[in-house]
């Protein structure tokens, strides 16, 4: 390793290290802020524009009149606006000043910084040359592969190639438990470079490091400091809803930089743009292992919900659950709502007690996932909040209620995903139990069965 040259830096500067932040969290004394600013090292922006409809917050790109309010300012003296869409992470008003180094900081270049000694199959290594390109060239790439394709080790080649050149690397998920789980991972693979982890309770929340992975909540204090950006689970929620994410990860990186994003399940709009060339990608249809993905069945259950309410499961949904615990086969259900939820779980205990229910709000969520991924439960009932991240090697996976509007064609597919993800247990039963199929469910039996003919056609499924 060696730091590539850069013009001296101040201390001010250093510790501001790649954040913007308002003027008022800058620990220096107000003349030194004022000074640097004055010599061109720091830059000094208004938190809040004014605009035709209202405001617009710089650092979170707000500009829902809703989502500002005022308050008496002790600092201005009057009453000042501020914005509520970004107030978890401090008050941003119209008199704040966000500061940000105007200079760019050192940056280390490493020599072979990747310890990994893993092999890719032909699909993977095809990927990795293609993200490795668009790194290089400072481009725009999706990687659309399927649930289980190993997406990251695919992202290793490129990362590699970046901190050899001296650039800062961030991957950013919308979920916290994603960054907790790919931490080790990355150090493990990158031994000697710097890794910094930021989500909500890390205390490197901020730290620039030569790798960074972070929520995308956590890159509204950045500015302009990436090099690459790598955006994983680009569908998922609250990123594929919520515009200040994007916003976020926009803001973070420099102006001459790659944009890779990661995704199993494209939106249509973005599949129908990879189709008409509108937008690069790298396409892996199947998975490391070269088995195909297993495909949902669907199995007609009644009015599930007013079986339910009389304190019953429908006949089907209970002999699929009975033959489960008969070959002593871990399972996940998944249910709509969380009423629901509570209400399947009970009935399930009754025919085997150390079945539990998980759900977002559930305070030992964490714990009943472990417990299950150790295999002393032998079904989970959940919500959608465990329809990607949670990887167990021989599972099967059912859907009660699959026509109900929560289960989208992305869910679905994620859902169908946590089947037949290990080498040594590829296959697996997928069952959509409906009251009615819909659209969402024939798009998701479609796109894994695309998937599969496509995987076929290049010849990446075993014979």
């Amino acid at each position: 390793m060696y730091i590539l040259p850069s013009s001296a830096i101040s201390p001010l500067v250093e510790w501001l290290n790649g954040q913007r932040l308002p003027r008022e969290q800058l620990l220096f004394p107000d003349e030194e802020i004022d000074a640097a600013i004055q010599s061109g090292s720091l830059h000094e922006q208004p938190g809040l524009i004014k605009t035709a409809r209202g405001w617009r917050c710089v650092r979170c790109g707000n500009e829902d009149a809703r989502l500002f309010a005022s308050f008496s300012c002790a600092r201005c003296g009057s009453d000042c606006a501020y914005c509520r869409k970004c107030l978890m992470m401090g008050r941003i008003s119209a008199c704040t000043r966000l500061v940000h180094a105007a200079l760019p900081l050192p940056s280390a270049r490493y020599e072979a910084p990747l310890a990994w000694d893993g092999e890719l199959s032909a699909a993977q290594a095809e990927a990795a040359m293609a993200v490795q390109q668009a790194v290089l060239d400072s481009r725009e790439l999706i990687v659309w592969a399927v649930c289980g394709a190993g997406k990251t080790e695919i992202l290793f080649p490129a990362i590699a190639a970046a901190l050899e050149k001296g650039w800062r690397v961030c991957l950013a998920t919308p979920r916290t438990d994603v960054v907790r789980e790919l931490a080790p991972r990355f150090r493990q693979a990158f031994p000697r470079v710097p890794l910094a982890a930021w989500h909500g309770g890390s205390d490197e929340r901020g730290r620039i490091a030569s790798l960074v992975l972070s929520t995308t909540h956590q890159l509204l204090r950045a500015y302009c400091v990436f090099d690459v950006m790598i955006v994983d689970e680009v569908d998922a929620f609250p990123y594929s809803v919520e515009p200040m994410l994007e916003y976020a990860v926009s803001q973070a990186r420099k102006e001459r930089s790659s944009l890779i994003y990661l995704t199993a399940t494209p939106s249509r709009a973005w599949q129908l743009d990879v189709a008409r060339g509108k937008r690069q990608a790298a396409v892996i249809p199947a998975r490391y292992h070269g088995h195909p993905l297993p495909v949902p069945a669907f199995e007609w259950c009644g009015n599930w919900r007013k079986r339910l309410e009389r304190g019953r499961l429908p006949e089907n949904v209970l002999s699929w659950v009975h033959h489960r615990l008969e070959q002593r086969k871990q399972a996940f259900l998944f249910v709509p709502h969380i009423d629901e939820l509570e209400a399947v779980t009970c009935l399930l205990q009754r025919v085997d007690s150390r079945i539990v229910g998980v759900h977002a709000e559930a305070p030992d969520r964490a714990e009943h996932v472990q417990v299950f991924r150790d295999g002393r439960v032998p079904l989970l009932v959940t919500t959608t909040i465990l329809e990607r991240g949670v990887t167990v090697p021989n599972i099967d996976v059912a859907v009660l209620g699959a026509e109900d509007r929560i289960f989208t064609e992305s869910a679905l597919v994620q859902i169908a995903g946590r089947v037949g993800r290990s080498a040594a247990f590829p296959d697996g039963d997928v069952r959509f139990f409906h009251h009615g199929k819909t659209q969402e469910m024939v798009r998701a039996r479609r796109h894994i069965l695309r998937m599969n003919e496509e995987a076929r056609k290049r010849g990446l499924l075993r014979t």
